[in-house]
């Protein structure tokens, strides 16, 4: 059977992009992650299904607003 689209790479960047972004001294990206996480599960660790839909939606719209308000501000500049 013959696929109807290919396969997507495991990561779109290439060498030459990563060395165009080297890391960041003393950051690390893995703690960020575990850190948002453990604040996440806390806040919803006694919601209900409904409840956590909700939630994500809220913090999905905030976050397109606060998006475009930057996008309108670069643009301003």
């Amino acid at each position: 059977m013959k696929l109807k689209f290919e396969p997507q790479r495991r990561c779109p960047m290439t060498k030459i992009d990563w060395s165009k972004y080297p890391p960041v001294p003393g950051f690390d990206s893995i703690k960020m992650k575990r850190e948002i996480q453990a604040k996440i599960y806390e806040e919803t660790k006694h919601m209900t299904r409904e409840e956590k839909r909700e939630h994500t939606r809220k913090a999905s719209e905030a976050f397109r607003e606060e998006q475009r308000l930057r996008r309108a501000a670069e643009s301003q500049t």
